[in-house]
């Protein structure tokens, strides 16, 4: 290995400009393993670190992007990895303080990687990846809250996206009673059924007419990977001790809600934070996820398989709202 690609990030006149470039591993950060990257995905936050300098993502240009990646072990300097092994690497500064996953190699801490569990090939991690993480944090946060498939329907908003989608399909795999909301319902009807959806809903079935703090008890439960001006209205719609696990921000960053839900309904809502997880919470929810959150139905997820060369237009496509599912990148021979 003298050379490899990767696809390169720049802050060049306030915009994000990106190339393919060859590297060397003496280009490459620090870090105690080296891993051959196989797969990537495309996530929210690369279309933001893609596209916009200002997005907060990146605060040091020039980057490699990808904040997550599946492989195998090339060297390792610390003796729980050796040459061979099969690996993933998800949050922490990957592809956003320290060079990530859309690179045929990658270097970082040993105290990032987790072995590749038994029942997941490389491909199917990545179709996991970063999202579906996300989505098995929400499912468990869901059932530490006590939130069981016989307490009642659960609502996933943003369904079209990763995080939704793979949500919806670990739910159905354990279940649960599932209803999707999408702004792409007339689209995805059939593609959102077919993860395990019962009933499909545009935002607007979803928003009170009258704003209140408390209207009729719909969902046992969400997961919104949203976030922004709708949060109310789902908190006011949840059942008596209900849960609202909350981990994005597509919808914005700001909603304007009361105590009601939590001091009169029992309500809870948990922030879902897939970067920082710790560790060992990391190695319990791959191993589920190669068991039982493991989707039935993983390639359904993909809306394409793509290359390093096709990032920059996978980026546009998913801040456009234009991809629905997974994208996962082939790093492996894939330019």
């Amino acid at each position: 290995m003298e050379k490899f690609k990767a696809l390169w990030a720049e802050n060049i006149d306030a915009k994000v400009e990106t190339t393919i470039r060859t590297l060397t591993k003496e280009d490459l950060p620090d870090g105690e393993v080296l891993i051959e990257v196989h797969y990537s995905s495309v996530n929210y936050k690369d279309g933001l670190a893609g596209s916009n300098p200002k997005s907060g993502v990146i605060r040091n240009y020039p980057m490699i992007l990808g904040i997550d990646l599946s492989g195998v072990v090339a060297e390792s300097l610390d003796p729980a990895f050796r040459a061979g092994d099969k690996v993933i690497v998800t949050g922490y500064g990957l592809g956003v303080s320290h060079f990530g996953g859309f690179s045929q190699f990658a270097r970082v801490p040993a105290a990032w990687v987790v072995p590749l569990p038994e029942g997941l090939s490389l491909r199917e991690a990545m179709i996991i990846g970063t999202a579906g993480y996300t989505a098995a944090e929400s499912v468990d946060a869901l059932e530490q809250q006590d939130i069981q498939p016989q307490s009642g329907v659960v609502l996933v908003t943003g369904a079209s996206g990763g995080v939704g989608g793979i949500a919806i399909a670990m739910l159905k795999r354990l279940g649960y009673k599932v209803e999707a909301v999408s702004r792409k319902k007339a689209d995805c009807m059939d593609y959102l059924k077919g993860l395990g959806a019962e009933a499909v809903l545009h935002p607007d079935e979803v928003a009170l007419e009258k704003k209140r703090p408390l209207a009729q008890q719909r969902w046992a439960a969400v997961i919104d990977p949203v976030g922004g001006p709708m949060l109310p209205d789902l908190l006011a719609q949840l059942h008596y001790g209900g849960c609202l696990a909350l981990s994005g921000n597509a919808g914005g960053i700001a909603f304007d809600a009361t105590v009601l839900p939590f001091i009169l309904r029992g309500v809870k809502l948990v922030g879902i934070d897939s970067v920082s997880h710790p560790y060992a919470e990391r190695i319990k929810l791959w191993g589920r996820m190669a068991n039982d959150l493991k989707p039935e139905n993983l390639d359904l997820l993909v809306e394409q398989e793509i290359t390093l060369e096709d990032l920059p237009a996978a980026f546009g496509k998913i801040m456009d709202g234009k991809m629905h599912g997974r994208t996962l990148v082939k790093v492996k021979n894939g330019i």
